[in-house]
């Protein structure tokens, strides 16, 4: 494959990735949702991989196109901050095979670039990816696709910044501040990326005042603040509300929920990042457990002839290439055109039909509500919905959890599901629990007891 990486080495970080804080986040569930997730032993390795004070990145990376041989650009880290030493061995690996990733998923749509012309027609972006290492340690990359100033043909170049920690609105606004420095000068970038690597990561609803300096319009403080609520600070349901129909989004939730195989097609890789991390939000209070992949390298496309689920963005100038692919059943979603280009045909019937259509009159109601402007409103009004879904089909998981005197339990799926009252819901229900996603919820359940009200 290009770049030096083969296909098994790239996948050993893409094994079973979760988004970094998807799902089970204590902090931020409402003390009255019976969908909240048990707190954690202390000692406990947490799916969460980060608290308060942490450092903010890992690294920055600069990946530029270098001119091989045979006159196609490969994509090479040309910049790295920090630079670590007196790394141990075990450290020093995982480093190397980070950074020989990472070039992979800054410029997925392969060699095939030429220098631009014009600076006018090029158009800066802004994308994400997920790397997993085989340890379970996830890291997310965000990116900025931006042309360096200056005169005559340039490349295009991409600022990463490597992170475990999962919040991208935060991150696009510190990339704004990196592109604005980068028109001035690359060692403008330095003075204000250490600056925030000593700055500590701010709890959810609190801010962060970074100070830089700028030669000819002096010291600037910089304000980065979380979203209340932290569940949701990686996610922009616009973005998927602005593509998909609701009745086409909820087809995508039951494809999702019973972790089937899901493919996003556009050739945008911000649109193709946005949207399947909102696919995935949807899922919440679950976690999507296979792989995962907003945005596939060429080189990596026969990722769709896995046969276990996994949910994957693929720009759409290789549509006919995975269509030709020995693939099983998949949804295929358009992003562009909005529509599902290929189906298994049973995406109706996945969902209760009434809960089905209580989703869909909330997702009418807040797709035509002139009233709802912010992004975390939207954010909010959609999750809640989605949230109700589980709720009302899972919600009384706890009281089905048997207990034992050393304090461990044992979750009764039997008489959970003999428990719904509705024949549709039941039918759903029994299908849900099989999935993985359930089972490591409850999983987590079972280890740490939450006292019902009235119950110690």
């Amino acid at each position: 494959t290009p770049h030096g990486l083969s296909f098994h080495s790239a996948l050993c970080f893409l094994g079973l990735v979760f988004l970094a804080t998807e799902g089970k986040e204590e902090a931020s569930a409402a003390e009255n949702n019976p969908l909240r997730v048990p707190q954690r032993k202390p000692g406990e390795r947490s799916s969460v991989l980060y608290s308060p004070g942490q450092f903010f990145f890992e690294y920055l990376v600069v990946v530029s196109l270098k001119k091989m041989s045979d006159g196609r650009y490969e994509p090479k880290i040309t910049y790295q901050f920090p630079k670590r030493e007196n790394l141990l061995k075990g450290q020093k690996e995982e480093e190397e095979r980070l950074l020989q990733a990472i070039p992979l998923f800054c410029f997925p749509d392969g060699n095939s670039w030429a220098p631009v012309t014009d600076y006018t027609d090029f158009t800066s972006e802004t994308f994400s990816f997920v790397l997993t290492n085989v340890d379970g340690s996830r890291k997310i990359g965000y990116c900025r696709r931006l042309l360096p100033s200056g005169r005559g043909v340039r490349l295009p170049e991409v600022f990463c910044i490597i992170s475990c920690l999962g919040c991208f609105g935060l991150f696009s606004k510190i990339l704004d501040e990196v592109e604005k420095r980068r028109q001035i000068s690359m060692a403008v970038i330095y003075p204000f990326m250490q600056g925030l690597r000593e700055s500590p990561f701010p709890a959810p609803g609190k801010t962060v005042t970074i100070k830089s300096f700028i030669p000819e319009s002096g010291t600037e403080l910089i304000e980065l603040t979380r979203p209340v609520d932290a569940h949701l600070e990686h996610v922009e349901f616009q973005a998927l509300l602005q593509r998909l129909s609701p009745h086409l989004i909820l087809h995508i939730f039951a494809s999702a929920v019973l972790e089937r195989r899901l493919i996003f097609l556009a050739e945008e890789l911000s649109v193709l990042s946005q949207c399947i991390h909102a696919v995935a939000a949807l899922l919440y209070p679950f976690t999507w457990a296979h792989t995962y992949i907003p945005v596939v390298p060429e080189c990596l496309l026969d990722t769709v002839c896995c046969p276990t689920p996994f949910m994957v963005g693929i720009q759409m100038r290789h549509l006919e290439r995975v269509l030709d692919q020995p693939m099983e059943e998949a949804l295929i979603v358009d992003l562009c055109e909005g529509k599902i280009l290929r189906a298994v045909g049973d995406e109706e019937e996945i969902l209760p039909i009434k809960l089905q259509n209580e989703m869909l009159t909330s997702l009418n109601r807040h797709n035509n509500n002139n009233n709802v402007h912010t992004s975390e409103q939207v954010n909010t009004l959609v999750s809640e919905a989605f949230v109700q879904f589980f709720v009302r089909t899972v919600g009384h998981y706890a009281s089905h959890i048997k207990w034992s005197k050393n304090g461990s339990g044992t979750f009764q799926e039997r008489a959970f599901c003999k428990a719904i009252a509705s024949k549709t819901n039941r039918k759903f229900v029994k299908k849900f629990v099989k999935t993985n996603m359930f089972s490591l919820f409850i999983e987590e359940a079972e280890k740490s007891r939450i006292p019902q009200e009235g119950k110690r």
